[in-house]
């Protein structure tokens, strides 16, 4: 079975209602990103970032895939598929994928504050403050941070290198080191682009498809699945 690898971003998760990651304004559901996102934010005012995720798991766990995260999982009838997102969110699982790569982790689950490869289940889409780790440490979501290693980089790279179709979508390609993933795939391999702006330019074996993902990915899949 032919390596198919899919490189997914805010774009994918936006047609399902959350919003994207940041906004044109720089903001995040209003917030500035290092009020919300770093390890200075959470030592400095933990309540506050505990609550901005909490609200955010509510979102997710109320949202549905969409027809762009279902028709990937046609693909893998006929393909092996690995599918590597850049979301927080649990909508490719929902769909139905059965190999997810998470880079920057996954929001309905919890870490320790002291041991971030110490996670557990969340139930329901609170956590409290006091509620704590193995280790003692207050738990918080369990999302990479500016400032944070990206401890699934490696594995992605390595995951790319062997792509014999490489897929991406909805990205902008402004986050790093996840946007370097594409310079990994091998350049005699196609690469196709599914988003209204296209965030590369054109070169040998690039297919761009610049059309949002619920209409992009189907078509993409069912030329896919006829070929």
């Amino acid at each position: 079975m032919k390596k198919i690898v899919i490189l997914t971003g805010a774009g994918i998760s936006a047609e399902s209602g959350l919003k994207t990651f940041r906004d044109s304004d720089g903001l995040w559901e209003g917030y500035n990103i290092e009020d919300v996102a770093t390890p200075e934010a959470w030592a400095r005012n933990p309540e506050m970032v505990q609550q901005f995720y909490n609200e955010r798991r509510k979102s997710v766990l109320e949202a549905s895939p969409n027809a762009a995260h279902l028709a990937l999982v046609r693909l893998e009838k006929k393909y092996q598929v690995t599918i590597i997102t850049q979301n927080i969110d649990d909508l490719h699982e929902r769909a139905g994928s059965t190999n997810v790569v998470h880079l920057h982790g996954i929001i309905t689950r919890s870490q320790s504050s002291v041991n971030p490869r110490l996670t557990y289940p969340i139930n329901g889409w609170e956590i409290k403050m006091g509620e704590k780790c193995k280790l003692g440490s207050q738990l918080r979501a369990h999302v990479v941070w500016f400032g944070e290693a990206v401890p699934m980089i490696e594995t992605a790279a390595q995951i790319c290198a062997d792509a014999e179709v490489f897929i991406l979508v909805g990205t902008s390609l402004a986050v790093y080191p996840a946007a370097g993933l594409i310079n990994y795939v091998p350049q005699d391999v196609t690469r196709y682009i599914i988003d209204p702006n296209i965030p590369v330019s054109s070169s040998p074996g690039v297919v761009e498809m610049p059309y949002k993902a619920t209409i992009g990915v189907p078509m993409l899949v069912d030329q896919l699945m006829q070929g």
